[in-house]
């Protein structure tokens, strides 16, 4: 049973996420919070598998709120959001979210979404993920100006965890990633973790931005 803790400050909008995610056999509604600081707090109370987290929010936005849940270690954070706020969605990916889903997204996708996150792939729709990166990998990228990543951050990867950096790069799924490269679905999940810890990085979707930037 997958245990999800709903945060969104619109009632009727999270009244309607609830119904949605009940609906699966798999999933559980642990709790549900109205702000950012209920959503680290019912984290810490509850530990969910996953924090299904608005970006705007009164209190605390979804972006600290994500800093806080991801790093304390309380669960997987899965970031709703629409395309035209650039600076919160690059904030919520720096501060390590594991994936993202727009707001009008279908039932049956918002449910696909949270078990994907939960399976550990973090990337949700490839598509989607990807349309993300081109829309503000770049941007953000030429406003952090120095702190752009330096390509020599790469080297501390073996050949094995390049490859599977450019998969992930590409929205590939460990299960993909498997068939393309040849290999166990066990062996990839070892590769992203042994990358993921090298690089510093908190969440494939992370990764994946960086394989973007830095042309992997």
């Amino acid at each position: 049973m997958i245990r999800v803790l709903v945060a969104e400050d619109q009632s009727a909008v999270r009244a309607g996420l609830v119904l949605i995610l009940r609906s699966a056999p798999d999933i559980e509604v642990a709790g549900e919070a109205a702000d950012g600081e209920q959503a680290v707090a019912l984290a810490r109370e509850l530990r969910p598998d996953l924090v299904l987290m608005d970006i705007q929010m009164p209190r605390l936005d979804g972006v600290a709120a994500t800093r806080q849940v991801v790093a304390e270690g309380l669960a997987d954070v899965l970031v709703l959001t629409t395309f035209d706020l650039d600076e919160y969605v690059f904030g919520a990916l720096r501060a390590g979210a594991s994936g993202f889903l727009l707001k009008n997204t279908e039932a049956k996708d918002l449910i696909e979404g949270v078990r994907t996150v939960a399976r550990g792939e973090g990337l949700i729709a490839p598509a989607v993920t990807r349309r993300l990166i081109a829309e503000f990998a770049a941007p953000a990228k030429a406003v952090r100006g120095e702190n752009a990543p330096d390509p020599a951050v790469l080297d501390s990867l073996t050949r094995r965890e390049r490859e599977v950096l450019a998969c992930i790069g590409e929205g590939l799924s460990n299960a993909e990633i498997a068939g393309r490269l040849a290999m166990a679905e066990a062996t990839v999940k070892t590769h992203v973790s042994r990358m993921l810890g090298k690089l510093g990085l908190r969440s494939r979707v992370q990764a994946a931005v960086l394989a973007q930037e830095l042309g992997v």
